[in-house]
């Protein structure tokens, strides 16, 4: 069957692409890179066995024994990491090694210092290095950006917003997340507040330089259970764990300036009931405000003094960066598959070299670098929240 006008499939075809982790986020990852045109030739899990059950549920030809093996195959051109946070670090090194492409789910790795190494050895490797900051690929927020580079938004004055989820807002609630050694010492801002700020940084240019946090975890024994703890760090996880709570917290609330002057407030939460992945910031400029939805992705408010405004996803009129993304006609929806597929096309395109920024590197993708200063940003979080200070961000 012939390719669709503007497709990739032709071009990727030959790019041969193993997932690391069957899980949720795996199978997601599995679905763009099929979208892209891209064969997926093998897959890992926890156990050979249950790489052998994935591999046969989800139609993929080879199930690996282990991730080491798998990322080290000469029959292997790229690899997506999609395991517990423990073990991102030591499966990319493996991989770039290799010689392979890398896709590692965030956050990198679970410490500033061995991100900022492994973010070095991408960069030395010469290979395609990316994480999945996908909210970038919402053509809205594409928009969003388009409006505050080209001036029409005006400076930057104010950045707020929040991130909420309700997965965790019950008291038997769990998964391998919870625990601060396999998911690492930060969990709901190290999970999705990195998406919040990557996103809002990407949008504005700006860059967060100076903040201050409050963290709470709250009890797993009910509602009577012992009073949350208000901080984070070694003492707070020891408190946590003598307590019956989750060594990782629950929710983040940030004070944060940047780089440009522009102040900005975040709440982070994954116990907020009924909020199941609302992704939500506002951007203030001088002469306009500009607010995505994560969950209304099809439309930007716009604001001014004199008229509000909400333009919708329609290609012919959108920014040339935006109307890149917008893969069918306004009206018929696009979301958060589509973002995922997007961002496989940009990784595909940075390997061939022919995207649209330096290098032939798409400009939107985010790199091993991007998802470092994530990690460092994590880090100063959880300082802030231990001391109850202002901390910068190194």
């Amino acid at each position: 069957m012939p390719s669709a006008p503007g497709s990739t499939a032709g071009r990727s075809s030959s790019l041969r692409t193993a997932i690391a982790g069957a899980g949720m986020i795996g199978r997601v990852h599995l679905d763009a890179v099929r979208r892209s045109g891209a064969p997926v030739v093998g897959i890992s899990a926890s156990t050979p066995a249950r790489a052998k059950e994935a591999a046969a549920a989800l139609g993929v030809e080879r199930a690996f024994d282990s991730s080491e093996a798998m990322v080290t195959s000469d029959d292997v051109d790229v690899v997506h990491i999609c395991t517990p946070n423990d073990a991102h670090a030591r499966l990319a090194v493996l991989a770039l090694r290799a010689g392979k492409h890398v896709v590692c789910e965030k956050p990198l790795t679970t410490s500033a210092d061995a991100a900022g190494t492994l973010a070095a050895l991408a960069a030395d490797s010469g290979r395609v290095a990316a994480v999945p900051f996908v909210y970038r690929y919402h053509p809205m927020a594409a928009e969003a950006r388009a409006r505050v580079l080209d001036g029409r938004a005006g400076d930057v004055r104010l950045l707020h917003g929040h991130y909420l989820q309700d997965w965790l807002s019950l008291p038997g609630d769990t998964n391998w997340r919870v625990d601060a050694v396999t998911g690492g010492p930060s969990r709901a801002f190290a999970d999705i507040g990195s998406h919040w700020c990557d996103l809002v940084e990407w949008v504005t240019g700006h860059r967060i330089a100076d903040l201050t946090a409050v963290t709470q975890t709250v009890p797993r024994h009910g509602a009577d259970g012992p009073p949350p703890v208000r901080a984070a760090g070694p003492e707070a996880q020891r408190q946590a764990a003598g307590a019956g709570r989750p060594a990782t917290e629950d929710a983040v609330q940030l004070l944060f300036r940047t780089d440009q002057g522009a102040t900005g407030a975040l709440t982070v939460s994954q116990i907020s009931p009924g909020r199941k992945n609302r992704l939500w910031f506002e951007v203030d400029g001088a002469r306009t405000s500009l607010a995505f939805d994560q969950e209304n992705p099809e439309s930007l408010f716009v604001g001014s003094r004199g008229e509000n405004t909400t333009p919708l996803r329609e290609p012919a009129l959108l920014s040339p960066a935006a109307a890149r993304l917008s893969t069918v006609p306004g009206g018929h929806p696009m979301g958060y598959l589509d973002c995922f597929a997007a961002f496989v096309r940009d990784v595909h395109a940075a390997i061939r070299g022919d995207g649209d920024g330096d290098g032939g590197r798409p400009a939107a993708l985010p790199t091993f670098d991007d998802a470092a200063r994530m990690v460092r940003l994590t880090e100063t979080v959880l300082d802030s929240a231990a001391q109850r200070s202002w901390k910068e961000v190194s």
